[in-house]
């Protein structure tokens, strides 16, 4: 009996640390490599039914999503900056199979054929689709954004589970310019860069179709990022906001700002976005 307890533990083990859909991050040591010194951050951790997400796309893992599955967006987005060489638009949007079925195959699917391999089950009860957002008023708006990478990476940014209902003016404008800026820093000052992008949700303010609460709709974006040198000691770092109206501004912060910002939304305390707050060690 104990022989067969102990391999029906090995095997539940071996499956999570080959899904997409882990119980920590820390089982699957690819998709560490996506937060700095892979130090994940304690913000959202807490998050009732969140859903931790190794973003699988051409059998690669692309960046990692902590997933509110009740308000079907996500917490934050965690990836490696990448210069873009262009390219990589999906037509479609993903939708994460083991969202539905832990069973179901890994890697992001199109929404629409995961649909057609499975006739009757409906794919939306813990994750945003599609149809959601069509004549919602609301972009798709990136966390993770696709003109941070490379394809294929960039080509994974366009799962459902790493957007969130964005004003329109303000993901055109000012928080494009905001991401385009980055880039530029990105550039010419790291080595590498380590990025956070996450939402703070809104108390009651969603996405309604057909009269159910379908996607809470954020009342502010948030990114972060730490750039080391070759050897993984830090350079610079820093953060923004935005309020997600036609406000259509972004205010640039520093890490510690942007903690004393999202204390203001939590009960227990922010801790470290980033290994030792991005700063050398001494």
């Amino acid at each position: 009996m104990q022989t067969l307890v102990t391999l029906s533990a090995v095997l539940l083990f071996l499956s999570s640390v080959h899904a997409d859909v882990v119980e920590r991050f820390e089982d699957q040591p690819e998709c560490m490599s996506f937060f700095y010194k892979q130090k994940v951050p304690e913000w959202g951790a807490s998050t009732p039914d969140a859903a931790r997400l190794c973003q699988r796309f051409v059998n690669r893992y692309h960046f990692a999503t902590l997933y509110d599955t009740k308000r079907r967006i996500a917490v934050y987005s965690a990836y490696r900056f990448q210069p873009s060489n262009g390219g990589g638009r999906e037509r479609s949007w993903f939708v994460e199979p083991q969202l539905v079925d832990l069973n179901w195959q890994p890697g992001m699917k199109d929404g629409y054929w995961l649909g057609r391999d499975h006739p009757g089950v409906y794919l939306g009860e813990r994750q945003a689709l599609d149809e959601d957002y069509k004549h919602s008023g609301f972009d798709r708006g990136h966390l993770n954004p696709n003109g941070h990478h490379a394809v294929p990476s960039r080509n994974a940014t366009f799962t459902l589970t790493n957007v969130v209902p964005q004003n329109p003016k303000m993901n055109q404008d000012a928080w494009r310019i905001h991401e385009s800026q980055l880039t530029d820093l990105f550039r010419s000052k790291c080595s590498k860069a380590y990025v956070l992008v996450g939402a703070v949700p809104s108390a009651n303010n969603w996405i309604v179709k057909n009269n159910v609460k379908r996607v809470n709709i954020p009342d502010y974006l948030w990114n972060a990022h730490c750039c080391v040198d070759n050897n993984e000691r830090p350079l610079q770092s820093g953060a923004a906001t935005a309020k997600n109206t036609e406000d259509n501004w972004v205010e640039k912060l520093s890490l510690d700002e942007l903690g004393e910002f999202l204390q203001q939304f939590s009960n227990q305390p922010v801790g470290e976005l980033f290994f030792n707050s991005c700063r050398a060690e001494a």
